[in-house]
């Protein structure tokens, strides 16, 4: 396996860490804000769905995609985040909430169960490749290569890059770093 999908392989287990968590706050308030209001399981899947959103953005700023965390200010990738992540999710709870309660006639935190898990995969592909995604650099773009090409090339050059690090001495001079040949 090479590289640049071990890391996707290793941040889809990060995601899914993630998500687990927000699956648990998500249920949790939905749990209590279906006790205060009963007869509002949609408004308080809205609420419960834009709690873990939120909680989700940071875990995923500072854990799944920390490398990331530069390539944007925190407000356009939340803008990014919102419009990805949050639309799939609100659209897809929402939809899939009505169908399975009012019509499959399921509880409303079953129902909320199947809901996320059916909207992880697309999230994860929206963070990957938009929301969180890495800037491909001006000879990618030059080059032809589409944005996920472009990522793959620029995880190629950094595991390079890292390579070389650690296999080439660095010596120090009056003028700056010297690699030894």
């Amino acid at each position: 396996m090479n590289a640049a999908a071990q890391n996707v392989l290793i941040r889809w287990g990060k995601f899914n860490l993630v998500g687990a968590l927000g699956m648990v706050l998500q249920l949790g308030a939905l749990a209590i804000l279906n006790r205060i209001a009963p007869s509002h399981y949609l408004w308080a899947s809205t609420l419960a769905l834009e709690l873990t959103l939120l909680h989700n953005f940071v875990w995923h700023l500072h854990y799944t995609w920390r490398e990331r965390r530069a390539e944007s200010t925190v407000l356009a990738q939340l803008s990014r985040f919102h419009l990805s992540n949050g639309l799939v999710s609100m659209v897809g709870n929402l939809v899939l909430m009505r169908l399975l309660v009012q019509q499959a006639r399921m509880p409303v935190l079953a129902a909320n169960l199947i809901a996320i898990v059916c909207c992880s995969i697309a999230n994860f592909c929206l963070g990957e490749g938009w929301a969180f995604a890495a800037k491909p650099t001006s000879t990618d773009a030059r080059a032809g290569q589409s944005c996920d090409e472009a990522e793959v090339s620029h995880r190629n050059r950094e595991s390079r890059e890292a390579d070389s690090s650690l296999t080439t001495p660095k010596l120090k001079s009056v003028w700056g770093p010297v690699h030894s040949e």
